[in-house]
């Protein structure tokens, strides 16, 4: 069974930082390229950040760049998403989530685009809210 597990979410003041986690079972993360996506209220969910499952290649939303990380532990089968200098238009639900690429092209698009619509399994998300 395929399971994504959120965890990390809290509050936290504007400026500070949280790291979010992604603990992955039934499938391994060098094989899946992984996401992380957030949804915030009134708000369509988007692509924060994705990482590819072979050679490390990361995409980022304009709004983190330069202020969020996604990264891989395999040896922990977890990715994580570490957001610093965070500010209130962060607050969202956070989620992660995975796919396996059909071909090398496939892959460099799913994480490229980073589009929620070509991702197949999701965790259930973690809640961040950044105050001012």
């Amino acid at each position: 069974e395929v399971q994504l597990v959120e965890s990390g979410g809290g509050l936290v003041q504007a400026g500070g930082s949280l790291r979010l986690s992604c603990a992955v079972s039934g499938f391994g993360i060098d094989d899946y390229a992984i996401g992380w996506f957030r949804k915030a209220p009134r708000k369509e969910r988007e692509g924060v950040a994705c990482i590819s499952s072979t050679d490390g290649q990361t995409h980022y939303e304009d709004s983190v760049e330069g202020r969020f990380t996604i990264s891989r532990d395999s040896a922990k089968n977890t990715v994580y998403l570490q957001m610093n200098g965070l500010k209130p238009e962060d607050t969202a639900v956070y989620y992660c989530a995975g796919v396996r690429a059909r071909t090398t092209v496939h892959l460099t698009a799913v994480v490229i685009y980073c589009s929620d619509d070509e991702y197949q399994y999701w965790g259930q998300g973690t809640q961040v809210t950044v105050s001012s």
